[in-house]
This record gives C-alpha cells, structure tokens and sequence, in this order.
C-alpha cells in the first residue's frame, strides 16, 4: 500500500515573526554599536595623548578626523553599491584599477608639468583636476566595463587585474623618465596621508561626499531588486540599466572625491563592505548603506589611532589597510573559485 505524504503546511508558529523580530533586533544593536565605537574612536582621537598647544593640537587633529570621517563613509558607500551592480563581493572601484588610474594621472602630470609647476598649483586646484579627470575616466571606464561583460564574474576580474597593470606599468614607465626631483614629488603622492588635507578641500570633498549618499538612500529599494540580476529586475518592473548608470555615476564621485583628498587606498572598500554585509546578513541596502558607512569610519579613525600611538607612525594607514586587506581578497578569492 502506497503511502502518500502530506504536503508541507505553512508554519504558522510563532518562530517566523520571532526570526524576525530577532533579525531586527540584531540589525539595532549593531547599528547601536558601530556608532557608539565610533564616537569613543573620534573622542580618543581628539583627546587621546594631547602635548604642546591645545589649540594647535585640536585644530590640526579636527582637520585630519574630518578627512577619516569623509574617507570612510565615501568609501564605505560606494564600494557596498558598486558590488551590488557587480554582482560580486571580491570587486570594488579600486581593485578594478580606480587607484592605478589615479597614480597614472599623477605621473602624467608630474611629467608634462614637471615637479617645479605640480607643486605650484594650489590645493584646490590639485582636488579639482584629480576628481574631474577620475570621474570622468572612471564613469566611462565602468560603464563600457559593465557593458562589455554584462556582470560576468571572470570577465569583470580579468579585465580589472589587466586594466590595473596596464595602468601600473604606464606608471612605472612614466616615472623611469623622471628626473631625480620630480620623482621624489611623485613619491609624496602614492601613499593616502591624512594629514595633510587643506581645510577648503574637506568642505568640498565632505559636501561631494554628503550629496552622494543623499543621491544612493532612494536608490536603495531599486538596488535591492538589482541585486536579483538583469531578468529578475526587468521582470520586477525596475529600469535596471538606469539604476546602474546612475549608481555608477554616483560611486566614481564618491571615489574620486576621497582619493583626490587623502590619495589611493588599494583594499579599504573591500574590506569594509565585506565586513558590513558578514555584520548584518540582509539584502536591504537601507539597513546595509548605513552599517558600511560606519564600518568605514571607524575603521579609518581606529585604523589611523593605532598607526599614531602603537607604530608610531613608523607605517602608513594605507600600508596597513593593503596587507590585510589584500589577505582578505586572496580568501575571499580562493573561497569564490571553490564554491
């Protein structure tokens, strides 16, 4: 005798509702936490180890805790968005050679300007051609990128590794034809400093960095939906080329803006989306955008704090940042190509 199993019923306990209610309270308390830690890390910023003038001490440690603060959150933003519209979670604006570009344009100048006319130029002129030609250079970079390789995952690596050798050996053949003098000035631009950040600039680069966001937070439902794929978001009624054009448009601002402030940092954007999204396991880039915001502030300021007051600033934020974070890829990597 046959016999038929019934079929699932809908489970109508009260484990789903509480599921939920646990998953947003999960979301709160880490929101609650990321923030506070934040608030200590700024506070211990400012504060921490003050010697000589107050007021020298205040003014110089404020102008380099707003060019962490405008880092992490243009950083933290546009990477999480930018692997939405990539499909994956190993890619991000600067692996796919936003920073080569930004060393190569930096070379170009040094090279037809020389070191005695780079150095001439004002801080402000240094932001507005750095984030004029990055985006534009990068917006066009992308989209033919996106288009070529319709979100497929090996073509997106391949043709980001060549683009940023191919961009890093014009770097290195530029620089061979420096003389001694300017090569040293292109030394001082390949590594993100945060100290050196000209007050004007940070109005400029907060402002870009605040309207970006303002411009992603009602993209956030249509990312959602985009991060599905092509069919699925047609099939769902959202305009998904659209959605990815102005995504892309917003997220080369954002990153021409912050590597045009402090300079290039290689693997930040892919740990701090990472991170975010292993923080709070959703879809909803409503709850996501803000967690990798904060994700990226404190790691920036925290980041900074240890390199001042344990290494003594004997390395870089950026030196540090690049060894795990390129650790981090090469696992994320290996655990792409098992799966």
């Amino acid at each position: 005798m046959t016999t038929i199993a019934p079929a699932p019923s809908r489970d109508t306990s009260p484990d789903a509702p509480a599921t939920e209610q646990q998953r947003l309270a999960r979301t709160r308390a880490v929101v609650v936490v990321l923030a506070v830690l934040v608030a200590a890390a700024c506070t211990a910023y400012l504060l921490y180890d003050v010697r000589g003038s107050w007021s020298y001490a205040m003014d110089l440690r404020t102008r380099q805790l707003a060019a962490l603060l405008i880092t992490g959150a243009a950083v933290g933003a546009s990477s999480l968005v930018f692997q939405t519209v990539a499909g994956s979670r190993i890619l991000t604006p600067s692996v796919m050679g936003f920073d080569a570009l930004y060393m190569l344009i930096q070379t170009v100048i040094v090279y037809t300007l020389g070191s005695a006319a780079f150095l001439a130029l004002t801080p402000g002129q240094h932001f507005l051609i750095d984030a004029l030609l990055l985006t534009v250079f990068g917006w066009l970079l992308f989209t033919w990128l996106f288009r070529r390789s319709s979100r497929n995952l090996l073509m997106l690596v391949l043709v980001g590794v060549v683009l940023g050798s191919f961009f890093a050996s014009l770097t290195s053949l530029s620089s061979r034809l420096l003389s001694p003098d300017d090569f040293l000035t292109l030394q001082d631009v390949m590594f993100a400093s945060f100290s050196t950040a000209d007050p004007e600039l940070l109005w400029t680069a907060g402002a870009v960095t605040v309207l970006g966001i303002a411009a992603l937070v009602p993209l956030g439902r249509r990312l959602d939906v985009v991060a599905l794929g092509h069919d699925p978001a047609v099939t769902l009624g959202v305009s998904f080329h659209r959605t990815v054009r102005i995504t892309l448009a917003v997220t080369t601002l954002l990153v021409a803006a912050a590597t045009a402030l402090v300079g290039p940092m290689l693997f930040l954007g892919l740990v701090v989306a990472n991170l975010a999204r292993q923080l709070v396991p959703t879809h909803r880039h409503a709850v996501l955008l803000p967690v990798s915001i904060l994700v990226g502030v404190l790691t920036c300021v925290a980041g900074q704090l240890v390199v001042v007051h344990v290494f003594d600033l004997t390395t870089t934020l950026s030196v540090v940042v690049n060894l795990v974070g390129g650790l981090y890829f090469l696992r994320l990597l290996m655990r792409t190509v098992l799966l």
